[in-house]
């Protein structure tokens, strides 16, 4: 569980997106800019998350990489991504828990939208 004490405002982030996506209206275009910004985030705190060594002091670089992931997850909270299961919950699980599975559902989320080369 690297990182996570750094990644506890990130947590608190989704906390308070939960079930208020504002994709609601979007043109098409939004919605593919949204998932592109998400997907780019995701590929930079994957790799940061890869580069840090077990005994990092916190895995600050990628905590804060993630709470730019969830940022830019906010307008697109309530997307399924498979298992039953929404972005958000998704993305809280891979980042807080490093659930595999919750982050093999998102990244192939990226990779459904076109998104796979800004992912690992």
């Amino acid at each position: 569980m690297r990182g996570l004490k750094a990644v506890g405002p990130a947590l608190a982030l989704v906390a308070a997106v939960a079930g208020c996506s504002s994709d609601a209206g979007a043109s098409e275009q939004q919605l593919t800019d949204w998932r592109e910004n998400y997907c780019r985030q995701l590929g930079a705190w994957q790799r940061a998350h890869d580069e840090e060594s077990p005994d990092a002091a916190g895995g600050e670089e990628a905590g804060a990489i993630a709470s730019d992931v969830f940022a830019a997850m906010q307008p697109l909270t309530d997307e399924p991504v498979g298992a039953g299961r929404t972005l958000a919950e998704a993305t809280a699980a891979a980042m807080n828990s490093d659930e595999s599975e919750a982050l093999g559902l998102i990244v192939a989320y990226c990779g459904d939208n076109g998104f796979e080369t800004l992912t690992r």
